[in-house]
């Protein structure tokens, strides 16, 4: 018998990646009642490739994966952020002085932050999908469009099948084919930088500090790994990023040295760095006609403060709260009273959020001397304000504003 070419669901994602596929167990595991779910990924199933990047975990965000029964994979490689200093100096400047640092406030209850290898966060992710019997994966496929009703919508993939659902999630990162066939546009804009991220080995151990340099070209950022190991998150001048990424891995070595310092001794290169163009983007609406959008396909952010996964995952959590609290109720998870809910929970966190992170990285990415002797004496002020550093430290834990059950460590 030739297999159905149209099924149902109870949600259709596009998109298996950090946001999409956390969506998919939350959504799978933690329902009231069994929710089948279909995922749709351009990418196949195959063995994650070793991805150079170092992501920083908020605690609020360790809670929402445990919660999907990620963490316990995760956390035995996961490193905990146990001070953060930042420094903003010239580059060919003798000394880096420091003006802002966190040290006890991190500690207080835990770990604010986690660091973990992306390639591993998205295997675990991927391998937990795989083995839930609620998630059929439909992959290498994408949605080439969908069309809706008054009872649904129903996504038409590139392979020839028809997924019908209540609701459909795009997930499908920054280029979200979903978002431009919903009509939503974008806010936006391009920065004159590229992001470089590597990782790298060290003779000397971190002890768990990240460093965040300010230098004119853009943050320059230590973030610990597990071992004698860190992650760089480098912001340069674009037309200066292509030139290194196209020159020998000594030359590389060596600008990477001048900006790393030698407080953890030589340093060499662990795998290919890798480059990209940086960006804002947000879309006008978080919600289309029987749609939600969360993660990238809703906003891009500057990796500044390395929040995009965070804020992402927060997309991931209160999304799956507004659908359970709707199925409990007995009301359509898909219609516009709840998608509305979710995008009121969501826009505007997340348009604050990538403001902020656009203003800093605009303020310290200048070698204007007025400027720099204001903005560290500002520094100085917050790093002498205890009350103000153990906010700051709850905001990057993920501990303010209106947070989901989920990343506050309750059960739905």
């Amino acid at each position: 018998m030739a297999e159905a070419r149209t099924k149902d669901y109870g949600v259709v994602i596009a998109g298996g990646g950090f946001a999409g596929g956390t969506l998919a167990l939350a959504l799978a595991k933690l329902t009231p009642k069994p929710l089948r779910v279909a995922l749709v990924d351009a990418a196949s199933r195959a063995p994650t490739k070793k991805d150079a990047r170092g992501l920083a975990l908020s605690a609020a965000a360790t809670r929402l994966l445990d919660a999907v029964e990620l963490w316990p994979a995760l956390a035995p490689n996961a490193q905990p952020i146990r001070s953060i200093e930042v420094t903003d100096s010239p580059l060919n400047a003798d000394l880096r002085p420091h003006f802002l640092g966190f040290d006890t406030e991190l500690n207080t209850g835990g770990p604010s932050a986690y660091l973990v290898e992306a390639g591993e966060l998205l295997s675990t992710i991927a391998d937990a999908v795989a083995a839930e019997p609620a998630i059929d994966v439909f992959a290498p496929d994408s949605i080439d469009d969908f069309a809706t009703d008054a009872f649904g919508v129903q996504a038409h993939l590139a392979s020839g099948l028809t997924l019908r659902a209540p609701i459909l999630v795009g997930a499908d990162g920054k280029r979200s084919r979903l978002r431009e066939v919903a009509g939503i546009k974008c806010i936006g804009w391009s920065y004159p930088q590229s992001g470089i991220v590597a990782t790298v080995t060290h003779e000397h151990p971190h002890n768990g500090q990240a460093v965040q340099h300010f230098l004119p070209a853009g943050p320059f950022a230590i973030l610990p790994l597990k071992g004698n190991r860190s992650s760089i998150v480098w912001t340069e001048d674009a037309a200066n990023a292509k030139s290194l990424m196209a020159g020998d891995e000594a030359a590389f070595v060596a600008e990477l040295s001048t900006r790393f310092g030698h407080r953890l001794g030589a340093i060499s290169l662990e795998g290919q760095p890798q480059s990209f163009p940086l960006a804002f983007q947000m879309a006008r609406s978080f919600v289309g006609k029987r749609l939600a959008l969360v993660g990238d396909a809703a906003h891009v952010v500057h990796p500044l403060a390395g929040q995009g996964l965070n804020i992402g995952l927060r997309d991931v959590a209160a999304l799956t709260e507004t659908i359970v609290d709707a199925l409990r109720l007995g009301l359509d998870i898909g219609s516009s009273v709840t998608l509305e809910r979710y995008q009121r929970w969501r826009r505007f966190d997340s348009a604050f959020s990538g403001t902020v992170m656009d203003a800093m990285n605009r303020l310290f990415s200048t070698d204007n001397a007025p400027l720099r002797a204001i903005r560290d004496l500002g520094l100085g002020i917050v790093d002498r304000s205890p009350g103000l550093k153990r906010f700051l430290v709850r905001e990057a834990a993920g501990g303010t504003g209106d947070v989901p059950r989920l990343m506050k460590g309750e059960a739905l």
